[in-house]
């Protein structure tokens, strides 16, 4: 277990998102990232909560709130024994999740091997 701090914690969301090609991340809509502590009940990572882009049209899609991507802070740094782990865990975390909000499914994650 390594424990960060939440801002280093935020610093580090923040770092993975902007790892992410700008070819994705320039079409991502409408999503806020979240950090809290743990998820209730589950032993999660994050999780995609929301409607994916390949969900989306012009009928479906209006007056909605924002997708949400949560980073679980505690679940992961009780998974890490330091800091580069944290960040990398972090990092599959959020490429895992966006991946969600852009229609892929957990088996081909799995396939690709981000689960």
């Amino acid at each position: 277990m390594f424990i960060v701090t939440n801002e280093r914690f935020e610093e580090l969301a923040a770092q993975g998102l902007a790892s992410l090609p700008a070819s994705l991340s320039s079409v991502m809509e409408n999503v806020a990232i979240i950090v809290e502590d743990e998820a209730q009940g589950r032993n999660l990572f994050g999780l995609y909560e929301g409607i994916p882009l390949t969900k989306r049209g012009p009928m479906s899609y209006t007056g909605v709130l924002p997708d949400r991507i949560t980073l679980y802070q505690a679940a992961i740094c009780r998974y890490c024994n330091n800091e580069e782990e944290v960040k990398a865990q972090v990092r599959k975390t959020v490429i895992h999740e966006v991946a969600h909000h852009f229609g892929i499914s957990d088996p081909r994650l799995e396939e690709l091997g981000w689960t």
